[in-house]
């Protein structure tokens, strides 16, 4: 059977031809074919491939920043298939490896040496006078937002039906373990291991007292609903899938149906991986001489 490989990449950098070209050669000569998304493989130079579940991708290699590594998902969890992050970005936090150790990578996908790993995602439902407007889903984080600037959004936060707390925001988000180093890290939320299953909500410039981050268990439902008498808004899933909601719509968020898998080249603690990614100074007092 032809093993194939998808690449997703950032195709707008420059030097992106020459990493694809140092990727697909190797691969080749192994019997490993790397392949490209409609519309992309022209600007690769690579073979294209529709993704389903029927052709045969054992993985998908995204190649860029968080941006790209979240299509590379989007790609990949319809066909049930690894991705494998190569950070050509600032943080890069989804990425298991740099630029720097692409030889060892490109190895260990010809060896089949790596792990793979299952991520918590999180699915979603919006309604409005009882009518369904659309589903999605999330690998980091949906948010929910203002649509314009000078508004105020007011919304209810429920879990399981039961109201938790209503107040005046620029927005809330229902994030996972995984994007807790996100989005919901910027807005001041904790960061939380991905061994732990749960689900994370953080509202964002709230005008309440109690309008803290909330860590829920991931078996609930969480339910934003926006004032009917209030603004519009607007729903981001990972920051890419945007939807329009009119006043008064409810977004029902629970657990994903299903994970997505990641790629992991090593065992690398995710206290490490923290350390690294956010530079963390971790010399304290007890490591000083006197």
């Amino acid at each position: 059977m032809t093993r194939r490989v998808l690449l997703v990449a950032h195709t707008g950098r420059d030097d992106i031809n020459q990493l694809t070209r140092r990727i697909a050669e190797p691969l080749s000569r192994a019997g490993v074919d790397l392949v490209a998304l409609p519309g992309e493989n022209d600007l690769l130079g690579l073979p294209c491939v529709d993704p389903r579940p029927d052709n045969s991708i054992e993985m998908v290699l995204g190649l860029g920043g968080d941006g790209t590594l979240l299509r590379a998902a989007d790609k990949a969890r319809p066909i049930d298939a690894p991705v494998l992050g190569i950070n050509l970005g600032r943080v890069g936090f989804l990425a298991e490896a740099d630029p720097e150790q692409l030889d060892g990578v490109i190895q260990a996908v010809i060896d089949r040496s790596y792990t793979v790993r299952e991520r918590m995602t999180v699915d979603v439902l919006v309604e409005h006078d009882g009518v369904e407007i659309t589903r999605n889903w999330a690998l980091n984080e949906v948010s929910v937002e203002k649509a314009t600037r000078e508004r105020i959004l007011d919304v209810v936060v429920e879990v399981d039906g039961h109201g938790i707390s209503a107040f005046g925001c620029d927005g809330v988000l229902i994030a996972t373990p995984t994007g807790s180093t996100a989005y919901a890290f910027s807005a001041g939320g904790p960061i939380i291991w991905p061994q732990v299953e749960a689900l994370l909500v953080v509202p964002s410039n709230a005008h309440a007292l109690f309008a803290r981050p909330l860590v829920v268990a991931p078996s609930v439902e969480v339910t934003v609903h926006i004032d009917p008498k209030g603004h519009e808004a607007a729903m981001a899933c990972d920051g890419r899938r945007i939807t329009e909601l009119p006043a008064g719509s409810r977004i029902r968020v629970r657990r994903g149906v299903q994970p997505v898998k990641m790629v992991r080249l090593g065992e690398l603690p995710f206290s490490t991986r923290l350390v690294r990614k956010f530079a963390l100074p971790v010399q304290g007092w007890r490591d000083k001489r006197h």
